[in-house]
C-alpha cells in the first residue's frame, strides 16, 4: 500500500480501514483509493481476506483420568461486509479463538473415555466449529472448518496401551498354537491307531495264509503218496523247518545267544503243537 498525492494502493486480497480525524469512515477495497489527508483522512490499518489457519494445542483430562493433548486446526477468514468489526472489536483474534477452543475441548473431552475420544473426534471438532462460528461471526470472522488433527496421550499411557495390545495378541497366538498342537496330536494318535489296526489285520491274514498253505501241502502230499498220513507229512515238514532254523541261527554274524530245546523229542513236541493249531484252525473255519 502506498500513499502519494492523497492516493492509497490497496493490494489484492486485502482491505483497508479509512478514518477521518480518528473516526471510522469506510472500508477501502483492493485497488487505487483516494484518501485526502489534507482533510484528515488516513488509513488506520489493513486486514487480509485470505484464508488463515490456526493450530491450537489443548491439554485436558478424559473421563478415565488420562491426560491428553488435543491439537485443533482452525481455518478462518475476515468477512468483507464486517471488516470494520474485525478491525475494531478484536485486538487479537487468535487469542480469542484459542480461548473458545480451550473452553469447548475442556468441556467435551472430560465426558469421554480415552478410546471414545479417538472415535468421536469428528463430533468434538463439530462442537468446536459451531461454538466458534457463533461467537466469531459477531466479531467479523467466519469459521470455515475445524479439524482435530492429533490426540496425543501421555507417553506412559501410550506405552501401557501398547503393552495391553501386545499381551492380548500374544494370548491369541498362544491359544492358536495350543489348538494347532492339539490337532497334530489327535491326527498322530488317529494315524497310529489306524496303523496298528492295519498291522493287526496283516498279521492275522499272514498267519491264516500260513495255516492254509501248510494244510493244503499236507493234504496234497498225503493224497499223492499212498500209506502216508497227515501226521507223518507234518512231522517231516517240521523236521525240515527245524534244521533250517538251526542252520540260520548258526550262520548269523550276531553275537546273541538263543536257547532252544534240542533233541528228537523237541521236534516231536513242536510238531504236536503245530498240529493242534492246524486242527483248531480247521475247526474254526468249518
Amino acid at each position: 500500500m502506498g500513499n502519494l498525492f492523497c492516493c492509497v494502493l490497496v493490494k489484492q486480497s486485502d482491505v483497508a480501514v479509512k478514518e477521518r480525524f480518528g473516526k471510522f469512515k469506510k472500508v477501502l477495497n483492493p485497488g487505487l483509493q483516494f484518501v485526502p489527508w489534507v482533510i484528515g483522512d488516513y488509513v488506520a490499518g489493513t486486514l487480509t481476506l485470505r484464508l488463515q489457519q490456526l493450530d491450537v494445542q489443548c491439554e485436558t483430562k478424559t473421563k478415565d483420568n488420562v491426560f491428553v493433548t488435543v491439537v485443533a486446526s482452525i481455518q478462518y477468514r475476515v468477512l468483507v461486509d464486517k471488516a470494520s468489526d474485525a478491525f475494531y472489536r478484536l485486538s487479537n483474534p487468535t487469542t480469542q479463538i484459542k480461548a473458545y477452543v480451550f473452553d469447548v475441548i475442556r468441556a467435551c473431552v472430560p465426558k469421554l473415555n480415552l478410546d471414545d475420544v479417538f472415535e468421536q473426534k469428528n463430533e468434538i471438532a463439530k462442537s468446536v466449529e459451531e461454538e466458534l462460528d457463533k461467537a466469531m461471526t459477531a466479531y467479523g470472522y467466519e469459521i470455515l472448518q475445524t479439524l482435530i488433527i492429533d490426540i496425543e496421550p501421555d507417553q506412559q499411557v501410550k506405552r501401557a496401551m501398547n503393552e495391553i495390545n501386545a499381551a492380548a495378541r500374544m494370548r491369541v497366538a498362544a491359544n492358536e498354537k495350543a489348538e494347532a498342537e492339539k490337532i497334530i496330536q489327535i491326527k498322530r494318535a488317529e494315524g497310529e491307531a489306524e496303523s496298528k489296526y492295519l498291522s493287526g489285520l496283516g498279521i492275522a491274514r499272514q498267519r491264516q495264509a500260513i495255516v492254509d498253505g501248510l494244510r493244503d501241502s499236507v493234504l496234497g502230499f498225503a493224497g499223492n503218496v499212498p500209506g502216508t498220513s497227515a501226521k507223518d507229512v507234518l512231522d517231516m515238514v517240521m523236521m525240515t523247518q527245524y534244521f533250517d532254523t538251526m542252520r540260520d541261527i548258526g550262520a548269523t554274524s550276531k553275537a546273541s545267544a538263543v536257547f532252544i530245546p534240542h533233541g528228537p523229542g523237541a521236534v516231536s513236541d513242536v510238531a504236536t503243537q503245530i498240529r493242534n493249531g492246524l486242527l483248531q484252525a480247521n475247526n474254526a473255519s468249518s
